[in-house]
């Protein structure tokens, strides 16, 4: 799975450049604020893509349709999130299945 160079953004985290992403459209799941919005992060080299990050993150998405106040995701809480997932393993380099990284704790859905 390759992340879509536009609206991508681009981060550093200890030296390894990272592209970043988040659906601009919410799923129904999040549009309803069900579950929480989440983005995904890749290795920025432009040769064989590697294993893609899945981060939950613990905000709803901020085109829900319920007016649920979204918190934005800011680029030291992906540097956090990618830190975490190579803590527990995650290899962007190498292909494989996506990761998940789940920080939704303490996300409530919106009834």
């Amino acid at each position: 799975m390759t992340l879509n160079k536009k609206g991508s953004r681009r981060i550093t985290v200890d030296g390894i450049e990272y592209r970043w992403r988040i659906r601009r459209k919410p799923s129904y799941m999040q549009g309803l604020c069900w579950t929480p919005m989440t983005y995904a992060v890749e290795a920025a080299s432009d040769s064989q893509p590697g294993t893609t990050l899945i981060v939950t993150s613990g905000q709803a998405h901020p085109s829900n349709w319920v007016g649920a106040e979204a918190v934005p995701i800011r680029p030291a809480h992906v540097a956090a999130s990618i830190r975490e997932a190579r803590d527990r393993g995650w290899e962007p380099t190498e292909a494989g299945s996506p990761f998940q990284l789940d920080r939704s704790a303490g996300f409530i859905a919106q009834a």
